[in-house]
């Protein structure tokens, strides 16, 4: 190994270009310089290496001994590593002079050619340009070319027509010299074509030159008439040879041949006549047995008694029927027709307005408004529930039709068509169906109150009943919900049958009006015959009124009449107050059908709602101004009872007190005591019946007429102390009744009456502190106190004028 002294250029070269070629890696490059020196550092020590030699004694050991022969020996790799950069640089330098001379040459190059390409585009676009125009000119050669073979199979047609015009140019009616081609039926539809043509020309010169022909043309215009009239016989003459193949090979399902012969047919009036023939030979349009049969599927057995469910039934059946028949008819069509759309719409157009429209004439037997149908066979309501179940089938059946194929045909303004009779009149055979149902519900409800009043008559009679409480049918709730669902059902028809909106709450108003009118009609009836009921009562009281000297006997019996009006009065009130119940339930029965149903249809028209809320709102209005006027009547009647009991049962003893010395009764008087239980048993059924408003008002009321009577009542009698003590228990008794009112009007009344019974309690001298105490009770309390048994003795009145001059 070179020693540290030795100069750098002794040492191996050990760096070289290729080393530093491909994945160079530093570590490697670095690891092949420092093995030979630094043995000690491989993964193990390499074989025959001499061991170390031993340290020299008394010296110390180098720290690190190879760092000058790797001190050399990187000095010398640095040597190297600079000539190498240098000689890198050297070719570097080298390949960008070549790199540089061959761009110059290279660019020279693509200029030469850059100049080239552009000649040669140029070269293109001439040639191009060439190209296109000798196209053109070979396309106008071309044009020319086809206009000249087109004028010439034209003038050889033109010929040809003009041979075969003035065949047809002989005695009217000779047929028999023409071309073999018109009698050819292998040529038919070629005949036909030519025939077509000579027909148009031919006409067409006649209408140009008038029917009549002028003079000096007479051969010219008679020779295009005569063969205007022999085309004509000819056309039809092979029109009907070309029918009668197609109805030959329809029997015989030729279908080949039925499109062989639609075909040439569609050249004579665009194929009409044979496309009407086809849907004209349908069996189901000249069949009378199917007519026959199709009015026995949907009437059934029944006949013309069969209800809407069963014709319904009937006519799903027999629509399908039609519908499976249209479907199989359309299967031929599409395969025979050329223009099937055509003679779907035909054939679709004979079923609505031939098959459909017979049914339907059988079945909507337009009955007469002004002699409607008895009720026992249906009435009006049979003939609308049959239009709704014919129209809404029929429609699905259009639908179905429509699904299968009509072509153009506005298959639903045809239907539409077919029903625009019975829907112009509806509205009023719809109002007139619901008159009747309703005059028919009410003589039923007659019949059974009449029925009823027979069977129960006498035993009413025996015991004091009004005859009209007998006879008087007492509201129904079911009743009124009955007129709803006719009413409902009636809008359901309506729906079906209109679609427009203004159309649709035009209607609705008018048939929910007819259910106003019967509602209110029926309500204010059942309410005046309860009203006919308070009105006999009262009747009743006033013919028991007597006078004051009779007899013992008389008083008596005039006491048991009474007796008996009294319980007539109150029978009377319950069942007015029942009555106005069953009117509430009725009213809001009503109100919830308008919400729920007659408001959604009403809304999307301008106006609609508010007038039909208006309508309403008059309605009810008449129900309730009866309502009112009755329950005034109950009132009287109430309070007529309340006077009867204050007359016959209030002794003037009641307020005196006792002649024997006995202990003054503080209970209230008998008849206060049998005044609330009257009032008490009495206004049960009020609490209940009245709702709201009605109640509040009603005793509010019954409540100051009480206030008011008791007032007067009292003013009859004499009051001791202790009498003023019982007054104040009575007033008492009768303020915790009318507490049950829920009215604070009437309680303060009360308790003010209350309050100014102590003017009978006081003594005279502390009358003055209870008016201070209580002023707004002075104007009832200076007449009281005039009923004081002490009044005169006891000089008050001395001391109310200081009073009042205080």
């Amino acid at each position: 190994m070179p020693s540290a002294t030795d100069p750098p250029a002794a040492l191996p070269l050990t760096l070289d270009l290729e080393d530093f070629k491909g994945d160079f890696s530093f570590d490697a490059l670095f690891g092949s310089l420092v093995d030979e020196l630094l043995p000690e550092f491989r993964g193990e020590d390499a074989p025959g290496a001499p061991p170390p030699p031993p340290p020299v004694l008394g010296a110390a050991p180098p720290v690190f001994p190879a760092v000058d022969e790797l001190l050399g020996l990187f000095k010398h790799s640095c040597k190297e590593l600079v000539d190498l950069r240098r000689q890198i640089d050297k070719r570097l330098q080298n390949l960008k002079k070549e790199v540089a001379t061959q761009d110059a040459k290279h660019r020279k190059t693509l200029g030469e050619l850059e100049k080239g390409v552009d000649g040669l585009f140029d070269s293109f676009a001439r040639l191009d340009s060439r190209i296109s125009s000798v196209g053109q000119t070979a396309a106008k050669i071309g044009d020319h070319l086809q206009s000249a073979e087109s004028q010439r199979e034209t003038a050889s047609q033109t010929i040809d027509l003009i041979k075969y015009l003035m065949e047809f140019n002989s005695t009217p009616g000779d047929l028999m010299e023409l071309s073999p081609l018109f009698s050819d039926d292998s040529r038919v539809a070629e005949a036909a074509s030519i025939a077509q043509k000579l027909r148009s020309f031919a006409e067409e010169d006649v209408g140009r030159h008038g029917v009549t022909p002028a003079v000096g043309s007479a051969n010219a215009s008679r020779g295009l008439e005569v063969a205007v009239a022999n085309l004509q016989e000819y056309c039809n003459e092979l029109e009907n040879r070309l029918l009668a193949r197609f109805d030959t090979a329809s029997q015989r399902r030729e279908m080949s041949t039925m499109a062989e012969c639609a075909k040439i047919l569609s050249q004579f009036n665009r194929g009409t006549s044979a496309m009407q023939h086809y849907v004209t030979t349908r069996p189901m349009f000249i069949d009378v047995e199917i007519m026959n049969t199709d009015i026995q599927v949907v009437l059934g057995d029944e006949g013309p008694q069969a209800d809407s469910i069963s014709i319904a039934e009937g006519l799903s059946i027999l629509y399908k029927e039609i519908a499976d028949t249209v479907r199989k008819e359309a299967t031929t069509i599409m395969a025979v027709f050329p223009s099937p759309n055509e003679v779907m719409s035909i054939l679709v157009q004979r079923v609505l307005e031939q098959r459909v429209t017979a049914i339907l004439d059988r079945l909507l037997i337009k009955p007469s408004l002004a002699n409607l149908p008895p009720i026992e066979e249906g009435g009006l309501l049979q003939y609308l529930r049959v239009l709704a179940v014919a129209y809404d089938k029929t429609k699905e059946l259009a639908k179905e039709l429509q699904s299968i194929g009509c072509g153009d045909l506005d298959i639903e303004g045809l239907t539409e068509s077919i029903f625009v009779s019975h829907k112009d009149e509806y509205t009023e055979f719809e109002q007139a169906s619901l008159r009747q149902l309703y005059q028919s519900k009410m003589a039923e409800l007659r019949a059974e109150a009449k029925q009823q009043s027979e069977s129960t008559g006498t035993i009413g009679r025996s015991k004091g009943a009004p005859v009209t409480t007998l006879l008087q049918q007492q509201i129904s709730v079911t009743v009124v919900t009955e007129f709803v669902r006719w009413n409902e059902e009636a809008i359901s028809r309506c729906t079906l049958l209109f679609s427009q909106p203004a159309t649709v709450a035009a209607n609705v108003r008018s048939i929910f009006a007819c259910l106003l009118d019967q509602v209110s009609q029926y309500l204010t009836e059942g309410l005046d015959r309860a009203r006919e009921s308070l009105n006999e009562a009262a009747a009743q009281r006033d013919r028991y009124v007597i006078g004051t000297s009779v007899s013992r006997r008389v008083a008596a019996a005039a006491a048991n009449a009474a007796e008996a009006a009294a319980a007539a009065g109150e029978s009377s009130f319950r069942s007015f107050m029942i009555a106005v119940q069953r009117c509430a339930s009725s009213v809001a029965i009503l109100q919830q059908y308008f919400s729920n149903t007659i408001s959604r249809l009403l809304l999307p028209v301008d106006g609609a709602h508010p007038s039909a809320c208006e309508d309403m709102g008059s309605a009810v209005s008449v129900v309730e101004a009866t309502a009112h006027k009755g329950l005034l009547q109950c009132i009287d009647t109430v309070m007529s009872e309340v006077e009867r009991l204050l007359s016959s049962e209030q002794k003037a003893t009641d307020y005196r007190t006792p002649d024997d010395g006995a202990a003054p009764d503080h209970r209230p008087t008998n008849a206060c005591i049998r005044i609330v239980a009257y009032l008490s048993r009495v206004l049960e059924v009020a609490f209940s019946a009245l709702e709201g408003l009605n109640k509040q008002s009603f005793l509010t009321e019954l409540g100051n007429r009480m206030h008011k009577g008791l007032l007067n009542h009292w003013q009859k009698f004499t009051f001791s102390p202790s009498g003023g003590l019982r007054l104040k228990r009575d007033i008492t008794e009768y303020g915790e009744f009318v507490r049950s009112f829920n009215a604070p009007s009437i309680d303060e009344k009360f308790e003010l009456l209350g309050i100014m019974a102590n003017v009978f309690i006081v003594a005279p001298e502390s009358l003055a502190s209870l008016f201070e105490g209580t002023p707004s009770i002075r104007k009832d309390a200076l007449r009281f106190i005039q009923l004081r048994d002490d009044y005169k003795t006891a000089k008050i009145a001395s001391m109310l004028n200081s009073i009042m001059a205080e």
